[in-house]
């Protein structure tokens, strides 16, 4: 008999047979698909509310933001809190706080020891003692390194002056003011003479000590007038001077400067702006991930979301719902209109109009707790907040994802049994089929 030849291409038609078996799985994966574009929509939608509620929230801040002016910007500059009052201030500043600066001999080498004998140096900062051991041959660079690893409340460095002893230690006060410089530099008495010789510093001693180190800067305290009233700061940063206003100092004056404080309207107008495009941003993406389709455009992603229409319809209230309180009630009333389609239009001369003649009643209804920027602060986190209606909608697509995903594995383990089932019985067909075929082949031999 004949061997046994293969008469059914097994493989081919099981692999046909499992792709109509699949589709319910295809089908379900589609929706998986889909409700994952659901949930990525959701994010985008999720994050343009929250820059949505950062806008409200700056621009409730710049409300009540203020502006500080100075009448020349190379004598000072000035920055105003949410605390500052507006008002128009006269300013002379006679001196600059600075930081006192200490200078040593000439030394030929920065690299020689110095002291032969270990010896305690005593720096007296702003009426504090603080000692600093120098051990016993120390070059001055080791000098400069344990004055530095005190933390003293000042910096020692080496300068090279170009003269023939050019390595000059230089100490310098970190911080501007009299009360932080060195008053004194004292070595221990019985300590090294060198060393007394490089540091000495002691102007102020009765009777009058020995005075090595030369002071090329004196700490000294800032002085002003502000409105005539005397003012000293160890700073030129001033902060305490006028409520709720910084003032930098940079250069004396010859003639009395001025200073104008008010309210910020520019930074305010640009609040309001940012705040206007990132309602329209949420407006534009809510309308269009959830139209429907039709015969020239292809349906959003969350058409006929019910989650999508509660928004609009609490956005669109919040619109309408007037401002009460103040003398001002409804976004037109500063330049905000809505136009067709829900999104904002904002008339900017209109705005500084109103910032102009009525400054509390702009700020009423933005800010107060009826205010538009307010209710839409609040209305942001109630969306976004963990059980929100963005959260409970995403929350409940995870869990769909997760019943379909249950239904596809219990599925998938079908296929397996079925994908072996029809390997098993059209592999026997085939052998069967073979069989047939080589008896009939057979048969027709021998009765030739």
């Amino acid at each position: 008999m004949a061997t046994t030849s293969s008469i059914l291409d097994v493989a081919s038609l099981v692999s046909q047979l499992m792709k109509v078996e699949r589709k319910p799985i295809d089908k379900l994966n589609a929706k998986i698909t889909d409700i994952q574009a659901r949930i990525s929509s959701f994010g985008t939608l999720n994050s343009l509310v929250s820059t949505l509620q950062s806008s409200a929230q700056s621009l409730k801040t710049m409300l009540q933001s203020y502006s500080a002016t100075p009448s020349d910007a190379n004598l000072f500059s000035a920055t105003a809190s949410t605390s500052a009052a507006a008002g128009s201030y006269t300013i002379s500043i006679s001196k600059l706080a600075q930081a006192q600066n200490l200078v040593a001999a000439g030394q030929a080498s920065q690299t020689v020891s110095i002291p032969s004998l270990a010896s305690t140096v005593t720096f007296t900062i702003g009426g504090n003692p603080m000692a600093v051991t120098i051990q016993a041959g120390a070059t001055l660079q080791d000098i400069r390194d344990a004055i530095n690893g005190a933390n003293l409340g000042i910096t020692a460095s080496i300068v090279n002056d170009g003269s023939n002893a050019p390595y000059r230690l230089v100490l310098t006060a970190d911080k501007t003011g009299v009360a932080n410089g060195v008053s004194s530099i004292t070595v221990q008495p019985g300590g090294d003479p060198a060393l007394n010789d490089l540091l000495a510093f002691n102007p102020d001693a009765n009777p009058p000590a020995a005075v090595t180190m030369t002071q090329s800067a004196v700490a000294q305290n800032a002085s002003l007038t502000i409105n005539g009233i005397a003012i000293t700061s160890a700073s030129n940063n001033v902060t305490d001077a006028i409520q709720g206003v910084t003032l930098t100092l940079k250069a004396e004056t010859t003639t009395p400067a001025t200073l104008t404080v008010a309210r910020d309207t520019s930074a305010i107008e640009s609040a309001v702006t940012k705040f206007v495009d990132s309602y329209n941003a949420l407006a534009t993406q809510l309308k269009s991930r959830s139209a429907y389709g039709n015969s020239t455009s292809q349906a959003g992603v969350l058409a006929g979301d019910g989650a999508v229409r509660q928004m609009l319809d609490q956005l669109r209230n919040i619109l309408t719902t007037p401002a009460s309180g103040g003398t001002l009630s409804y976004l037109t009333e500063i330049g905000i209109s809505t136009q067709f389609g829900g999104t904002l239009k904002l008339d900017t001369s209109k705005l500084k109009s109103m910032l102009a003649s009525d400054y509390a009643g702009v700020g009423n209804l933005l800010n107060s707790t009826t205010g538009f920027a307010t209710r839409l602060s609040d209305w942001a986190t109630s969306v976004t907040r963990a059980g929100g209606l963005i959260g409970q909608r995403t929350d409940g697509l995870n869990s769909s994802i997760k019943g379909y995903n249950d239904q596809i594995a219990k599925l998938e383990k079908r296929m397996t049994v079925l994908q072996k089932q029809y390997t098993t019985t059209y592999s026997n067909l085939n052998m069967m089929l073979s069989r047939m075929n080589d008896t009939s082949s057979y048969l027709a031999s021998q009765f030739g």
